[in-house]
């Protein structure tokens, strides 16, 4: 089982429809509403698909009414809880940490090993580097985030 549909599974037993749907903008990968999201059929990979789904899946647990509007500062905030709940199930700190401890030396297989997207991956990096700041210390490791990536391991 791939995880665009391990999240499908998890979907299904909170009682959520996850459709393939072809929408009028390419620019649209996904939408949720009322416990239905719909993934852009139009996506290439299941990649794409999977960090999509975890994206509104996070809509679900975290956002209220329609925050279509990002003018308004309540609906960005919402939309970025939605970004971080999909960053946390997908890659989280001890993904990052998993990554490094298989070997992997580029976001390119980083991204590959946490089945991700390399734009996912940079923009939960972003997002972690905005929440946590320079690093953050996970079990027995660091995480840097500025200047680059970095995992140490604490003796």
């Amino acid at each position: 089982m791939n995880s665009f549909e391990r999240l499908e599974d998890e979907a299904c037993k909170d009682g959520i429809d996850v459709f393939l749907w072809k929408f009028q903008s390419e620019r649209i990968k996904g939408l949720y509403s009322d416990g239905i999201i719909g993934i852009n059929e139009r996506l290439e990979t299941s990649v794409e698909k999977t960090c999509t789904l975890a994206e509104e899946l996070g809509h679900h647990h975290t956002s209220v009414g329609n925050i279509l509007n990002m003018e308004d500062l309540s609906n960005r905030k919402q939309e970025r809880q939605a970004r971080l709940w999909g960053y946390n199930k997908l890659i989280g700190l001890t993904g990052i940490v998993n990554a490094f401890e298989s070997g992997c030396q580029s976001a390119y297989e980083a991204a590959e090993f946490l089945e991700v997207t390399v734009e996912y991956l940079q923009e939960c990096i972003d997002c972690y580097r905005d929440k946590y700041g320079i690093c953050t210390e996970i079990d027995n490791y660091i995480i840097y985030f500025i200047p680059n990536l970095a995992v140490m391991e604490k003796v």
